[in-house]
C-alpha cells in the first residue's frame, strides 16, 4: 500500500525532525518546509499531499496566510500547530477551514493519533455520495463545485462545506452548536456570529435558492426546498 504523504511546515528544524520521525515511524511519507512561502510552492508542485501540519508563527508567510491560499483551491486536511491556546486564534483558524488544532508542547503520540483521526474523518466523508441535489442546486463534493441550473456558483471553502452539510441534513432543524461542531469541527462557545455571517453570505450567493435555508429562531437553521422557489 502506498504511503500517505504529509507536509510538515515549521520554521524550527528541531520541531520538524521530531514530527517527521514519529510520522515516518508510523508509515507516513513526510515532506518538510521551513516557511510558509515554501510550503505553498511545495503543495502546488506535488498534487498528492494527504494532510498538512502547519505552524502558525513563521517568517515570510505565516500559517494563516498559507491556509488562506491553499483553501482557495483545495480542501486538503490542515492541522494547525500553535504555541498558544487562544480562543480567538482558534476561531480564526476554523473560520479559515482548519480541521484540527494542536497546542505546543504536545505529545508526539497524540499528534499521530490526531493525524490518523483527521485522515479517517476526511476519507469517510469523501467516500459518501459525491453528488448532492436539492431543487435547482447541485453540489459536486469530489470536484468542489456548486451549480444552480447548470450555472456555476462561486463559494468560499467554508460556504461550500456549510451548504453541503445543510443539503446532507435537509429537513432537519440544526442548532448552531451542531453546525459549528460538524462544519467547523469545533465545540460551541456561545458565539453564533461565525455561522450567521456565513449563512448570510451563502444565501446571497444562492439568490432565490437562498430561501431554502430557513432560520429557526432561537435555535439555528433548516434546509428545505419549497415548491414555489422551483418555479
Amino acid at each position: 500500500m502506498e504511503k500517505l504523504k504529509i507536509l510538515v511546515v515549521d520554521d524550527e528544524s528541531r520541531m520538524r525532525k521530531l514530527v517527521r520521525d514519529f510520522l515516518v515511524r508510523n508509515n507516513y511519507d513526510v515532506i518538510e518546509a521551513e516557511n510558509g512561502a515554501k510550503a505553498v510552492d511545495i503543495f502546488f508542485e506535488q498534487k498528492d499531499i494527504a494532510l498538512i501540519l502547519l505552524d502558525v508563527m513563521m517568517p515570510q508567510m505565516d500559517g494563516w496566510q498559507v491556509c488562506r491560499e491553499i483553501r482557495e483551491y483545495s480542501k486538503v486536511p490542515i492541522i494547525m500547530l500553535t504555541a498558544k491556546s487562544d480562543e480567538k486564534d482558534e476561531l480564526q483558524g476554523f473560520q479559515l477551514g482548519v480541521d484540527e488544532y494542536i497546542v505546543k508542547p504536545f505529545s508526539p503520540k497524540i499528534l499521530v493519533a490526531r493525524v490518523e483521526a483527521v485522515l479517517r474523518r476526511t476519507s469517510a466523508a469523501a467516500a459518501g455520495n459525491p453528488i448532492l441535489s436539492a431543487g435547482r442546486i447541485k453540489v459536486d463534493k469530489a470536484a468542489h463545485m456548486v451549480t444552480i441550473d447548470d450555472q456555476s456558483v462561486d463559494l468560499s471553502y467554508k460556504e461550500f462545506e456549510l451548504l453541503a452539510y445543510f443539503m446532507e441534513n435537509a429537513g432537519i432543524a440544526l442548532s448552531r452548536e451542531v453546525i459549528l461542531n460538524n462544519v467547523w469541527n469545533y465545540d460551541y462557545f456561545g458565539d453564533a456570529r461565525t455561522i450567521d455571517t456565513h449563512v448570510k453570505k451563502l444565501r446571497s450567493k444562492l439568490g432565490k435558492q437562498g430561501d431554502y435555508i430557513k432560520t429557526i429562531w432561537g435555535m439555528g437553521y433548516k434546509f428545505e426546498v419549497n415548491d414555489e422557489i422551483l418555479n
